[in-house]
């Protein structure tokens, strides 16, 4: 994993039990490291773009919705609403380690279309030239299944495939990837690293993510194929410690190591 020490452009995916309580409130203290950790990255001379998850689920704390809405126009309508809370929050603790931060909401269609892709990577440049972290999420409120990704785990491959990062980090509540279901089999062992996925250990994946988010263990399984392909290493670790990313760029095991393509 040593080859990680040599990152200079790393993209980051948060998901949305990492940033949220089982309540659907913020989880304002891991919030507060991530910005921390994502920041000091920054300062050290790494273009660092973040690739946030939670705008639904905030949204339905925000509103104080019993659940997450099963209809489109109310998934639509909460994310306008988390999507407000998400940025406030970011612009705050970013903005207290000095850090600007850029929005973006992207949806399949503009990185489908030519020229709509060509402005979005000449937005990601400049940004990186400005000194401004950009922070992406799906555009939510305008989702239908022909133009979304449909989770933040495949977009956050994607777009780190298209700024053509060194490393892809993908936070989430496990640890990594296990040869077995670790919730029902006490024996199950996390694998430190893997050279290739294939459809046995798409089979190991299995299963959804929590009832707060979209994805679980086979999409995150479904980026590193489309993050490795494109030479792009890919990590798969636990978000409860933020501060662990600089054990992972200082080429130390962490989570799940998907190598790249190279």
């Amino acid at each position: 994993m040593a080859v990680l020490k040599d990152v200079k452009r790393l993209v980051v995916k948060v998901g949305t039990s990492t940033l949220t309580y089982e309540t659907g409130k913020m989880n304002i203290r891991r919030v507060a490291k991530l910005s921390s950790v994502l920041s000091d990255l920054a300062n050290s001379g790494i273009e660092v773009t973040l690739v946030t998850s939670g705008a639904i689920g905030v949204g339905v704390g925000k509103l104080g919705l019993c659940a997450r809405p099963t209809d489109t126009q109310g998934r639509q309508a909460a994310a306008t609403v988390g999507q407000c809370e998400l940025m406030f929050m970011y612009d705050k603790f970013f903005g207290e380690h000095g850090q600007t931060i850029g929005q973006l909401l992207i949806t399949k269609g503009d990185v489908d279309d030519p020229v709509r892709c060509k402005n979005l990577t000449n937005t990601f440049e400049k940004l990186f030239e400005y000194g401004a972290i950009p922070i992406v999420n799906e555009n939510d409120s305008v989702a239908v299944d022909e133009i979304v990704y449909g989770d933040n785990d495949t977009l956050s491959a994607i777009v780190a495939r298209l700024i053509k990062a060194d490393a892809l980090i993908i936070l989430t509540d496990a640890d990594g990837l296990y040869d077995a279901d670790p919730s029902v089999d006490e024996n199950a062992r996390l694998i430190p690293v893997v050279d290739v996925i294939d459809d046995e250990l798409l089979k190991v994946a299995g299963g959804s993510g929590s009832n707060r988010g979209t994805g679980g263990m086979v999409t995150k399984l479904h980026a590193a194929q489309i993050a490795t392909k494109a030479g792009v290493d890919t990590i798969v670790m636990n978000g409860e410690t933020p501060q662990d990313i600089y054990k992972v760029l200082e080429g130390r095991q962490v989570g799940t190591f998907f190598k790249s393509r190279r």
